[in-house]
């Protein structure tokens, strides 16, 4: 089997799931929320257990971990880009700050629930930032309402899309904790524990890369790695697929673009020459509608 990628759930569990690396996961989750959340040790709700697994149901890979102060975390990474997935996270943040509530409690009771939802694909294409945070806020004043509500978006493909980068463009992209995280789950072929860059020098980074390095699979959990690693090499497959067929329908589009200048250009001296109309129209191939527009345009005064 090729080098294990962390980007696959199962093995990202198997990284951040487990008892022996609560730093791991205290480090990851310091990295992505804010000051006020930011916690010292964590209780794992649903830690990895390779026992779990069966051949005929798949368990569930998220990470769920209570910090000191009674903050829920919910930490997924999501392979592909799933139909409804928006619904699918907040239905998952729901049932994470619902769970909370024991019998005979009170809404009181209740406390912060945040979703981290690490996605394998651009959800967001309007925004270019790989990372972003949601909350309930007031429409017009922004002002925050829902407090216990929050939810983080990270989108890898957004910080690494060239599989030909090299190991120093990715180290310049390097500017805190959590861009450190996210060039381990990308790039991290590119990552050697024993000789990382000044950036890279961390002791949790280096933790992880050892464990990825030493990473067993039993049957089962191989089999289930490696139909979900199916999932990515076949995203990766159609990504560059799109990206060939969008270069030939741009190269196309420019092209149509640069003869449509050139006909408005000679439809323009056509008109300063006071031909009419069907004749530009005959050598130009411009509509009637298009020309007329131009016509009006040149009849402007100069100082419109």
């Amino acid at each position: 089997m090729d080098k294990i990628t962390p980007r696959v759930d199962i093995a990202f569990k198997k990284i951040f799931g487990v008892e022996e690396n609560k730093d791991l996961l205290i480090s990851l989750i310091n990295s992505i929320v804010g000051e006020e959340d930011q916690v010292n040790e964590v209780t794992l709700l649903n830690p990895y257990n390779p026992k779990n697994f069966k051949k005929d149901k798949l368990s569930i890979l998220d990470i769920k971990a209570k910090g000191e102060d009674g903050k829920r975390f919910n930490i997924e990474i999501q392979i592909s880009d799933e139909a409804d997935y928006d619904k699918r996270a907040l239905y998952y943040w729901a049932k994470l700050y619902t769970e909370q509530l024991q019998v005979k409690e009170d809404y009181s009771s209740l406390s912060k629930a945040i979703g981290i939802h690490i996605l394998n694909f651009t959800s967001i294409p309007s925004v270019k930032k790989y990372h972003n945070v949601f909350h309930v806020k007031e429409k017009e004043s922004g002002i925050p309402y829902f407090k216990d509500l929050e939810l983080h978006t990270i989108e890898l493909k957004k910080f690494s899309e060239n599989p030909r980068e090299e190991l120093k463009d990715v180290v310049a992209k390097v500017k805190n904790a959590l861009d450190m995280w996210v060039a381990f789950l990308t790039r991290h072929d590119l990552l050697n524990k024993d000789h990382l860059p000044p950036e890279l020098d961390n002791e949790d980074l280096k933790k992880a890369l050892t464990v990825l390095d030493v990473m067993n699979f039993g049957e089962e959990e191989r089999e289930i790695y490696e139909g979900h690693l199916k999932w990515l090499r076949v995203e990766a497959n159609t990504l560059k697929k799109s990206e060939a067929k969008g270069f030939e329908e741009g190269e196309a589009i420019g092209i149509a673009k640069g003869e449509n200048i050139n006909a408005i250009k000679t439809a323009r001296k056509m008109i300063k020459m006071k031909m009419n109309i069907e004749m530009i129209i005959e050598f130009t191939e411009l509509t009637r509608e298009k020309i007329e527009e131009l016509i009006k345009e040149e009849e402007k005064p100069e100082d419109e």
